[in-house]
């Protein structure tokens, strides 16, 4: 069952505001609730990704609709490089409101 809602012309997961959102072709939605870290390279707490690079990262915590509807944190660098291949892409502002899937 989903957690999405929209209220007074904003999109909630639960009781919490949604940030920032993201949708893919696969029909994956990551929804941002609360920033939880910034990590960056300069300081020393940047992320590794699987490819073993470092990069600046920011984990949230939030609400993502994949194969199973969740809750926990997740990592925008992890998303980065499928935004760059088109698979991933952010949910404009605009239509953040209308997004997700929802039980009607």
């Amino acid at each position: 069952m989903s957690d999405l809602h929209t209220k007074d012309g904003k999109l909630y997961a639960g009781n919490h505001p949604v940030l920032k959102g993201w949708e893919s072709f696969s029909g994956w939605y990551w929804f941002a609730t609360e920033k939880v870290e910034e990590r960056k390279v300069a300081d020393g707490s940047g992320s590794v990704l699987a490819d073993g690079s470092v990069v600046d990262d920011v984990i949230w915590f939030g609400y993502v609709q994949g194969f199973e509807e969740e809750w926990g944190d997740f990592s925008e660098a992890e998303l980065r490089p499928l935004i760059k291949a088109w698979q991933v892409w952010p949910i404009k502002a605009c239509d953040l409101p209308h997004a997700g899937r929802r039980n009607r």
